[in-house]
């Protein structure tokens, strides 16, 4: 009998050794108010998240003074309820690339707004991620930048990196942050005749094995959200954010002209949009087998093992496209 119930106990170690402990779920919050839905609240407990990435404020230039200023700070309706908060702030390449760039001030009045953000709210946070798409010309402006931002800081610092920086890092170089996420999205050119810009395969596998020679560990941020690419005579005119077929497969204004495009029947006005008719709306979307291929393919050509999936983005608009352990089921790749 004691033999026996040694091999019990033998089996349940080395059970939970060989348990894998699979990458947390995360979420972006993208909006200029926060205040989340029951379903927003929902999803977050029930995947038991405990970090939730939020756009503070945008940085960009004023094209008659050329000083760098904040756009659309975010405004808190309501207390997050998650663990931690990681603010976000988004930074135009241009900014990097003013001829009279000072990093240290820019670094200074960054954190100052994102403090006086928290103060306001009674919030607190211990790590800020910067979201910039930076290119060879302004790279020595950005990486100073980081370096600045994250003396001021005294933060955890966390930044984006689009898949062109990993393919060619020696080139574009590696900011010295504390953590780096890679947005795996926006692949492509948002035009008539293409691809889904938001995600290809074909695109994504000319980068994805640059994967096994980056040298540091990434996350990865997927994308859940859906848009209309709005053309008319034949060019691009705008694009319509949370946009989806199900809005316009039940529109009378509408024919579906095949999977994603949907042809105009009559002029109208739809949310505060006005389509003439003929114009033509392509539905660009990530759907669920599209996120899964996603998964295997980082799964597959990462050397190191990813912590956290963080999906882009939180909006009821968005998690009502999918099965509702879609997140667990992505996440259970890493």
């Amino acid at each position: 009998m004691r033999n026996f119930w040694l091999y019990i106990v033998l089996i349940l170690i080395f059970a939970s050794c060989d348990r894998k402990e699979h990458a947390a779920v995360s979420f972006y919050y993208w909006k200029t108010n926060f205040d989340l839905s029951s379903l927003e609240q929902e999803t977050l407990s029930e995947n038991k998240v405990s970090k939730l990435y939020i756009r503070y404020f945008d940085l960009d230039v004023n094209p008659s003074t050329k000083e760098v200023f904040p756009v659309s700070p975010i405004h808190f309706k309501v207390k997050p309820t998650v663990v931690s908060i990681v603010p976000v702030v988004f930074i135009q390449n241009k900014v990097m690339l003013e001829e009279d760039f000072d990093s240290k001030a820019l670094a200074k009045k960054t954190m100052d707004f994102i403090a006086l953000i928290n103060k306001k709210n009674n919030l607190e946070c211990s790590e800020i991620q910067i979201d910039c798409d930076w290119t060879l010309t302004s790279k020595n402006n950005y990486l100073q930048f980081i370096e600045d931002f994250k003396r001021v800081s005294k933060k955890q610092i966390s930044v984006t990196i689009r898949l062109h920086q990993v393919k060619y890092f020696e080139k574009t170089k590696i900011p010295n942050a504390d953590r780096a996420v890679l947005m795996y999205y926006n692949m492509g050119t948002i035009a008539v005749e293409s691809f889904n810009s938001i995600y290809n395969r074909e695109t994504a596998s000319k980068y994805v094995k640059s994967l096994k020679k980056y040298p540091i560990a990434l996350d990865f941020a997927l994308p859940i959200y859906s848009w209309g690419i709005h053309i008319s005579e034949g060019r691009v005119i705008g694009l319509r954010n949370k946009l989806n077929t199900a809005d316009l497969v039940s529109d009378i204004h509408y024919n579906q002209i095949n999977e994603f495009s949907f042809e105009v029947l009559k002029s109208h006005y739809k949310k505060s949009v006005f389509y003439k008719k003929g114009d033509v709306v392509k539905i660009e979307a990530i759907s669920a087998s599209d996120l899964k291929e996603m998964a295997e393919d980082l799964s597959e050509n990462s050397v190191h093992t990813a912590k956290e999936i963080i999906f882009y983005d939180l909006d009821e608009i968005n998690i009502r496209n999918y099965d509702k352990n879609i997140f667990k089921k992505i996440t259970a790749n890493f």
